[in-house]
């Protein structure tokens, strides 16, 4: 199934056709409420996780192949190159989407922007009065709740990503590990930390701009 389209930014001041106030209001919480659906809600997490689970998952393959790669014997070459290319084939697309999802919180969060700057005076196009202002304003809209869903999970991860690399290499010796250890170790806590660092970065902007707009 086709994913629906975001909801379009408001319309510029000279083709606003609302016919008062409450209609504008209305108009932007209705969008302001879908588009913090779209940042935060279920199908983004599930489908972050999964972006997510897919990169660990190629990167471990990577890890299996170097480590083989090291055996240096043929039998163990080809198992190594077959782990590679699984790796590849899933690091590469898990790349891609996490990027694609990078860019569309951007554009979610322009949007909000755009929507949220609606409310004063000279943006609604129609007089607003302070009360008719305040009244649009959704408290609902900082979802503490799915905020905090991503916060949590994003910082344990991030720290256990750290500290696997730093422990690593703190705890590493030469002679008993490898190149291909390393690399597999530092680069798959590199991972987890760079995945986990998105989640709150992308929880906190969204709680933060979601207070100075509600406020």
């Amino acid at each position: 199934m086709p994913r629906q389209p975001l909801p379009p930014p408001p319309p510029p001041p000279q083709y606003r056709t609302w016919p008062h106030p409450e209609a504008m209001l209305a108009d932007r919480a209705r969008a302001m409420r879908e588009l913090g659906r779209r940042a935060l809600g279920v199908p983004a997490a599930v489908g972050f996780w999964l972006y997510a689970l897919l990169l660990a998952v190629g990167w471990g393959c990577v890890g299996v192949a170097l480590q083989t790669f090291e055996q240096g014997m043929f039998p163990d070459v080809l198992i190594g190159g077959i782990f590679l290319v699984l790796g590849i084939g899933g690091i590469v697309p898990a790349v891609v989407l996490l990027a694609l999802g990078v860019k569309r919180d951007r554009t979610i969060r322009q949007r909000l922007r755009e929507w949220g700057e609606l409310g004063s005076d000279q943006a609604c196009g129609v007089p607003c009065s302070n009360d008719v202002e305040s009244s649009g304003k959704d408290s609902g809209l900082r979802a503490p709740g799915r905020s905090l869903a991503w916060m949590l999970p994003s910082f344990v991860l991030a720290a256990f990503g750290l500290w696997t690399s730093l422990a690593w290499a703190a705890s590493a010796s030469p002679g008993s590990d490898t190149y291909a250890d390393a690399a597999y170790f530092i680069g798959m806590g590199c991972v987890m930390w760079v995945v986990g660092l998105l989640g709150m970065v992308k929880a906190v902007g969204h709680y933060r701009w979601a207070v100075r707009v509600v406020a």
